[in-house]
């Protein structure tokens, strides 16, 4: 049961670095990015095709954080351009196009099969509970140090700039500024932190494939976020949370129906994620972290 636990704690921890970059992307800026799982795959490849190839894991997670952040750059030159609709549509055709990639690349992804043995994180440590433990912590701090990161940046004239832009893009193009270029930094670096999401989860798991980067992913952030308040920084670790929460609460729904078949089962589990989405969009749309004062 303690390894159970850990085990959802890293994958809470990975998806906070996802949803953090979804935040500062959507919620801080007003870039609607369908494509998150397209760069979390970028930066889980990246760094385990680099890896079993024998090179060191901290240059697979630099340079899957690299590769991401470069591909981040034309789709904002290009897509920034347009409408928020077509933008959304074009981030999402990208994370598709990914995965197209990874499954036809067969001598660099394996294709469909996947790669197997990606070298582990601190791999030294022989107790099985030491590991993850170590994992957990490394996450922890790495989520610790975006969190104030961001924080300095919503205080800084950049994040008032961005702020600006979510509220209204009209009124800074009106003042001179170039709205493109400054969602275009924002797109990158989130970017970049849902690449180290996907090097922390190619690392840990230790086994990476087409399959495990589908769309279901980025809607799985975007409902974290969501839940949280899109806006607020602790509403993207707290919407995360509640998610895992829900979902893996909801795999102990046969313990409580045991007479419902498995297939029936895993409709109903869907349904579950899925009314709870619209409740909350309904009675709280700002968030479990927004302003309690609406409605």
């Amino acid at each position: 049961m303690e390894a159970y636990f850990l085990a959802i704690a890293i994958f809470v921890a990975i998806y906070t670095l996802l949803t953090l970059g979804l935040n500062l992307q959507y919620g801080l800026t007003g870039l609607t990015n369908f494509g998150v799982v397209g760069f979390f795959a970028i930066g889980a490849y990246a760094s385990a095709i680099l890896t079993t190839m024998g090179y060191p894991i901290v240059l697979g997670f630099a340079v899957g954080a690299l590769l991401s952040i470069a591909a981040a750059w034309p789709i904002g030159l290009i897509a920034l351009r347009l409408r928020d609709d077509y933008f959304a549509i074009a981030t999402l055709g990208f994370s598709e196009v990914v995965r197209v990639v990874v499954i036809s690349e067969q001598e660099l992804t394996n294709g469909v099969q996947g790669i197997p043995g990606v070298p582990r994180l601190f791999a030294f440590a022989e107790s099985r509970t030491l590991q993850p433990l170590l994992v957990l912590g490394t996450l922890l701090l790495v989520n610790l140090a975006v969190v104030l990161a961001m924080r300095r940046i919503v205080r800084s004239p950049f994040g008032r700039m961005i702020g600006a832009i979510r509220d209204n893009e009209e009124a800074v193009r009106a003042l001179g500024k170039d709205p493109a270029r400054f969602k275009t930094q924002v797109l990158m670096v989130g970017a970049g932190l849902a690449a180290v999401g996907g090097s922390f989860y190619a690392h840990y798991v230790g086994y990476v494939a087409p399959d495990q980067f589908i769309p279901l992913v980025t809607f799985q952030i975007w409902m974290a976020m969501i839940l949280g308040g899109a806006g607020k920084i602790s509403g993207a670790v707290v919407g995360t949370i509640v998610l895992m929460v829900i979902l893996e609460g909801s795999r102990f729904l046969p313990d409580v129906f045991p007479f419902v078949s498995g297939a029936a089962m895993a409709e109903i589990r869907i349904f579950v994620v899925g009314l709870v989405l619209v409740l909350f969009t309904l009675y709280r749309p700002q968030g479990l972290m927004g302003d309690f004062t609406k409605r």
